[in-house]
């Protein structure tokens, strides 16, 4: 099994910026690609990002492009999302993401097998 904690949520005011990480433990040698999701109140579950398991490879939804930038380090098994020009509509609950295999194209949460317990991004406006 492997278990994902997030942090760095927050709240800030439009414009700023936050920096989440996720960390991983557990059976770290079987995870691949690993990414972001975000959940607004009364809203579904949305897509945020994924990295592969290299590093190499990146993919973010048109709504966060340019703006955010996914990271990550296999030596400390974490991964990284750089949120800057950061606006109200991106208040959410962010949750971590990591799976098995890699990642292509925007995904739906059913193709995730392990999830982080989310931390909360608030931006003001």
């Amino acid at each position: 099994q492997v278990q994902l904690v997030e942090s760095g949520g927050g709240l800030v005011q439009a414009g700023g910026s936050l920096r989440l990480s996720c960390a991983a433990s557990g059976r770290t040698n079987s995870i691949y690609a690993m990414g972001w999701f975000r959940q607004a109140p009364g809203k579904e579950r949305e897509f945020v990002t994924h990295i592969s398991r290299s590093g190499g490879s990146t993919y973010y939804a048109d709504s966060v492009k340019g703006r955010f930038t996914i990271s990550r380090s296999n030596v400390k098994n974490t991964v990284y999302l750089q949120m800057n020009s950061l606006k109200p509509e991106d208040t959410a609950v962010y949750y971590c993401a990591a799976d098995r295999s890699n990642w292509y194209g925007a995904l739906s949460q059913n193709e995730v097998d392990y999830w982080g317990q989310g931390t909360q991004v608030t931006v003001s406006s």
